[in-house]
C-alpha cells in the first residue's frame, strides 16, 4: 500500500493508460478523482463500487473553469490533492505540409494547455497544503524522438519535458516534484486508431505499420503494456524526496535508449 493516504488526480482517466494508473493507485491505497470528458463517473463507479475510495469529474483540461472547478472537486471530497497525473491526450497524423492550423493548435491545446491548466490548479493545493505532492506528466518517446506525421505531438511531448523541469526548480522548496513518463507504443485506443491512419498516409498495411513504424526500434518487437507504464507511474508517485524530480523515465522496450 504505497499510496495509503494520498489523493491523486488523474486526467484521460476513463479509458487507455489514465484508466490502468487509477487502478494501481487504487490498488496500491490511494484515493482517485478520475477526470476525463466523458465517462469519468462510470469509470469511477466500475473501479471503486462502493463510491468511497474514487470518483468521476468530468473535465476538458483546455477549460481554464473546469479544471479549476475539478481539481476543487478533488480537494473537498477527499481533503487534499497529492498527485496529479497529466495525462489526457489525442494525436493526429498528418504531414506538415498539409497539417491544417486549427488541428496544431488543437493537439497543442489539450497536451500542452491541459498540462499546465492542470499543474498551476493542483500546485495550489499542494502549496497549501505544506505537504510537498507529486505531478506526472505522459510524455512519450517522443519527448526524445521523432516520427514523420506527428509534429504537433513530437513537439507538445518535447514541451512537456521543459514543463516538468521547471515545475521542478519551483516546487522544490515545497517538497513536490515533477517528471515524465515517456512510454514507447501502447496499444490503447488512441493507437490503435493510429494505425489505419498511418497505412493511408505512407501507402502500406496496416501490419507494416506495426511491424516497420511503430515497433522497428524496439529491441524485440514487443508493445509496451498499460501496465508497465502504470508501474512508472506508481514509482514516481510513491518517490518519497526531492532525489527524483525534474526527470524522465522512458519505457520502451529498448525503442531510445539514454
Amino acid at each position: 500500500m504505497q499510496l495509503q493516504g494520498k489523493v491523486a488526480v488523474v486526467t484521460g482517466a476513463a479509458s487507455g493508460l489514465g484508466h490502468e494508473i487509477a487502478r494501481t493507485y487504487l490498488r496500491e491505497g490511494a484515493k482517485v478523482v478520475i477526470a476525463d470528458l466523458k465517462g469519468a463517473e462510470e469509470a469511477a463507479k466500475n473501479l471503486d463500487l462502493s463510491g468511497e475510495n474514487a470518483i468521476g469529474v468530468a473535465m476538458d483540461v483546455t477549460d481554464e473553469r473546469q479544471v479549476g472547478d475539478g481539481i476543487d472537486r478533488a480537494a473537498e471530497a477527499f481533503g487534499r490533492v497529492d498527485i496529479l497525473v497529466s495525462n489526457a491526450g489525442i494525436q493526429i497524423v498528418a504531414p506538415v505540409e498539409t497539417l491544417a492550423f486549427d488541428q496544431w493548435r488543437k493537439l497543442m491545446a489539450v497536451h500542452v494547455d491541459g498540462a499546465f491548466l492542470t499543474t498551476r490548479a493542483a500546485l495550489r493545493h499542494m502549496y497549501k497544503q505544506g505537504t510537498g505532492g507529486s505531478i506526472i506528466y505522459m510524455g512519450s518517446v517522443h519527448s526524445k524522438e521523432a516520427s514523420k506525421l506527428k509534429a504537433p505531438y513530437v513537439a507538445a511531448k518535447h514541451a512537456l519535458e521543459g514543463l516538468a523541469k521547471v515545475v521542478a526548480k519551483e516546487g522544490a522548496e515545497h517538497n513536490v516534484r515533477a517528471n515524465v513518463i515517456c512510454p514507447g507504443f501502447v496499444r490503447t485506443p488512441l493507437v490503435e486508431k493510429q494505425i489505419p491512419e498511418q497505412a493511408k498516409e505512407l501507402g502500406i498495411s496496416e501490419a507494416d505499420v506495426v511491424k516497420n513504424v511503430m515497433l522497428r526500434e524496439t529491441v524485440d518487437g514487443e508493445f509496451t503494456t498499460a501496465e508497465d507504464i502504470a508501474d512508472v507511474a506508481l514509482f514516481f508517485a510513491a518517490f518519497k524526496t526531492n532525489a527524483l524530480t525534474g526527470q524522465s523515465i522512458v519505457a520502451s522496450h529498448g525503442w531510445f535508449m539514454q
